[in-house]
């Protein structure tokens, strides 16, 4: 198949795809009991105030909320394929606005942690299956364990304690305080760099050690097939042939990655992003989907499933490259 045909039909894929993701995403936002209104009369009812009948009934009125759920999602599609995120009940603005200002960050923070899960789980990973059973593939093994089970809050505590002790470095953020309104500058940029490191790793850190395995495994499949051994007996050196052979077969799981752990920085992530205070999409999601505000948890669900349909896409593409039988 040809490589135009082949990223054709990926893309066509794409769209019911997305499809099936907005009425996934309408579903879980629409199965919990009552609304963004509901949960505005609770907050009322809790502070001691009066609630207003006929307020109510404009503002269910006016959001299209006293409508049947099936008009509810077409509008709310509808909006969607004209760039239109809609308009935050909670925090009274477009959400379009909202994810602008939280988004840039969030994909730099996501980026960042990617490319540190990728730089230390590929020489570990390759490491723990050429030197099997030493006690390097012990030690990488048992910490890359410690980091699938170590929660992710629990290591940004720890970080945000060395960042502040020995690093002398403000906790919780992107910017020190003097920096947070300042204009872009040089400064303003080493002041977020050092920031940066420490949700680089804590995010990072999961995906390092499920990365590591997942290396280490097919790479040790790969070394001991035949025609591994066929190579080996022709005099072929060792570093030449693993990285001629059997690591170019050995990474295909390891770039198909992509497709899943970008999006999963993003979305999955909320619990560190509050615990370390980024100005991330994340703190913004919880408090959506806490007070029920459908356009902006909907567009997030929207936004998270369009990145991992995305990443799927790059990597079949960076996989037909890397392995023409993919195509096949």
């Amino acid at each position: 198949m040809a490589m135009g045909t082949f990223i054709l039909r990926r893309i066509v894929i794409m769209f019911p795809t997305l499809v099936m993701i907005s009425v996934l995403a309408f579903i879980v936002i629409e199965l919990p009991p009552g609304d963004f209104v509901t949960s505005y009369i609770q907050t009322l009812t809790t502070a001691g105030r009066n609630v207003d009948e006929k307020l109510i009934e404009n503002i269910r009125h006016a959001y299209g909320l006293d409508r049947p759920v099936t008009v509810r999602y077409f509008m709310w599609v509808s909006r969607l394929v004209r760039g239109d995120f809609g308009f935050s009940l909670y925090y009274k603005a477009k959400v379009a606005d909202l994810l602008s200002l939280r988004m840039p960050m969030t994909f730099m923070v996501a980026f960042m942690s990617l490319l540190f899960s990728w730089v230390i789980a590929f020489p570990i990973g390759v490491y723990s299956a050429v030197r099997q059973y030493s006690f390097g593939d012990y030690f990488w093994t048992i910490l890359g364990f410690l980091g699938l089970a170590t929660p992710n809050f629990l290591l940004a505590l720890v970080l945000m304690f060395v960042a502040s002790r020995y690093f002398n470095t403000s906790v919780g953020g992107l910017y020190s305080p003097e920096f947070q309104s300042a204009a872009m500058s040089f400064a303003k940029i080493w002041d977020f760099l050092k920031h940066l490191w420490v949700p680089m790793v804590v995010v990072g850190t999961a995906g390092t050690a499920s990365l590591i395995r997942i290396l280490r495994a097919n790479l040790l499949d790969e070394l001991k097939k035949p025609y591994v051994e066929m190579q080996r007996a022709k005099g072929l050196t060792e570093k030449k042939l693993i990285i001629k052979y059997p690591l170019r077969i050995a990474v295909n799981p390891f770039i198909s990655s992509i497709g899943w752990i970008l999006p999963s920085f993003i979305s999955g992530t909320v619990i560190t992003a509050v615990v370390l205070d980024l100005p991330t999409a994340g703190p913004l999601f919880l408090q959506a989907i806490r007070a029920q505000d459908m356009p902006l948890a909907g567009a997030f669900i929207m936004l998270t499933g369009g990145l991992t349909v995305v990443g799927m896409l790059v990597s079949d593409i960076m996989l037909a490259i890397v392995d023409p039988r993919v195509r096949y």
